[in-house]
C-alpha cells in the first residue's frame, strides 16, 4: 500500500526554526546535493514548516 506524503504543515508544530533548518541541512547532506522526487517533497514540507516557525525578522532578511 502506498501512502502519499502530506505537504500540509501542522500549525501545532513544536519544533523551532533552528531544528527544522538542521533537518533541511541533513537532507541536503544525505542527498549529495541532488534531491530525488521524494526528497524534494520532504524539502518542500520542511521549508513550509520552517517558514511557520521562523520569526518575521528572519524571513525578511
Amino acid at each position: 500500500m502506498l501512502h502519499s506524503m502530506s505537504t500540509t504543515v501542522e500549525p501545532s508544530s513544536e519544533r523551532s526554526a533552528a531544528e527544522v533548518n538542521e533537518e533541511i541541512r541533513a537532507l541536503w547532506l544525505r542527498s549529495g546535493g541532488t534531491l530525488s522526487v521524494e526528497q524534494r517533497e520532504e524539502y518542500q514540507r520542511l521549508v513550509m514548516e520552517w517558514a511557520t516557525a521562523a520569526p518575521e525578522s528572519v524571513k525578511a532578511a
